[in-house]
């Protein structure tokens, strides 16, 4: 697991495309707007397209992700893993695995990582899976504790990051049981987009794309370093695109900080390579990151990037080559960052073209598809189930 900062994580191998692949079972918690949820998807597509048979469980059916993915069938505990519902819910998972004659069962998230993975191994599925796509920071010590518990019955546990590898190698899990495949991007996240809102003459935007439900996204610190960079840049305009819980509140400090007319909320967005296509430059100012999708399609857009040097973020982004890594906790560092690249549209450009080709040459789907076949059919055949 060792890698230096500017290693791209997941090293491609093996072929696709081979007729009568076994069947897969991808689960997941639920399919909201989230990064876990579009992995969870492109996951399934690319699979698709290398001729696995492959189902599809969540347990909450529930979320815009579901529009297209066909029938994803539901193992709701009823709100938590002790509810009285729950001993059905994992009885019907089993029934599922097995009758479907699963030869690989993966999980995508936290929550179906501690329901799926002790019920896949003992329905005896060939090939178990688990995901960890975040630090382990924002868990529990004992969630931290309960996942680590169901990975030790994994055949392998996915990392998007080297990062978040390396926290499990610190908490004892071996490394023949962790595999490092970064996040994918569908073809479409490179085309050209028809931006979301007209571009202004000699107006620079400047936005972050981010769920509000979270503190761990720090809208906060892009408001203050905003409000910091607009006395200075008059013809600078600053977007917000999501939604969730927090938003009346991050309202309420952007007109405190005197942002009025100078910053759009922008909801919950589904069009992101639109949102991308207007902006100048993008910014994420998370206290945590494992493996951030909107960095990588900001990169596969051409937008630049500025970002706390947290998590997996420094994998992606490389000061001054990708983009711009500021300290996390530091507003003043945001705002410098953002108006150096406001004050040198060369080094705009410069760090555009080198993300978009890092972005196609090491995590277009080809790439992707590639490093999830040659697992499966390593693990299948570590099984004899080739």
């Amino acid at each position: 697991m060792n890698s230096s900062e500017h290693s791209p994580v997941g090293k491609a191998a093996g072929g696709v495309g081979k007729p009568g692949r076994p069947p897969v079972f991808l689960m997941i918690d639920k399919l909201e707007t989230g990064g876990s949820e579009r992995q969870f998807v492109f996951a399934a597509r690319v699979l698709r397209s290398a001729n696995y048979e492959v189902e599809l469980g969540c347990m909450r059916h529930t979320g815009p992700f579901l529009e297209g993915l066909g029938n994803v069938a539901e193992f709701n505990l009823g709100g938590s893993f002790l509810a009285r519902r729950a001993p059905r819910a994992y009885w019907t998972l089993a029934q599922h695995l097995r009758g479907r004659r699963i030869a690989i069962a993966h999980s995508f998230d936290f929550y179906s990582n501690l329901m799926m993975i002790p019920i896949a191994r003992a329905s005896g599925i060939p090939v178990v899976i688990g995901s960890h796509r975040q630090i382990g920071d924002l868990l529990t010590r004992k969630q931290f504790w309960a996942q680590a518990m169901c990975f030790r019955l994994c055949d392998r546990v996915v990392c998007n990051s080297c990062a978040a590898a390396s926290r499990l190698l610190a908490h004892g899990l071996p490394e023949r049981r962790l595999a490092v495949i970064g996040n994918g991007l569908p073809d479409e996240a490179f085309a050209q987009a028809e931006p979301a809102l007209p571009r202004r003459p000699n107006v620079v935007r400047v936005g972050m794309i981010a769920r509000m439900n979270h503190p761990v996204k720090n809208h906060p610190a892009f408001l203050r370093a905003a409000a910091e960079l607009a006395r200075r840049q008059p013809m600078v305009e600053f977007l917000l695109a999501g939604d969730g819980p927090l938003r009346p509140e991050l309202e309420r400090l952007a007109v405190r900080l005197g942002l009025n007319g100078r910053v759009l909320f922008l909801g919950d967005r589904r069009d992101i390579p639109a949102v991308l296509a207007a902006l100048d430059i993008l910014v994420v100012p998370s206290c945590s990151e494992s493996f951030s999708n909107v960095i990588l399609e900001a990169m596969a857009a051409g937008v630049p990037v500025v970002a706390t040097r947290v998590g997996g973020t420094p994998e992606l982004v490389w000061e001054g080559e990708t983009g711009l890594l500021v300290p996390a906790g530091s507003d003043e560092a945001l705002a410098a960052a953002m108006e150096r690249f406001l004050a040198q549209p060369s080094l705009r450009l410069h760090c555009s073209a080198r993300a978009r080709e890092f972005a196609r040459t090491h995590f277009a789907c080809q790439y992707a598809r590639d490093q999830y076949c040659h697992l499966y059919d390593t693990l299948l055949g570590e099984k004899g189930q080739t």
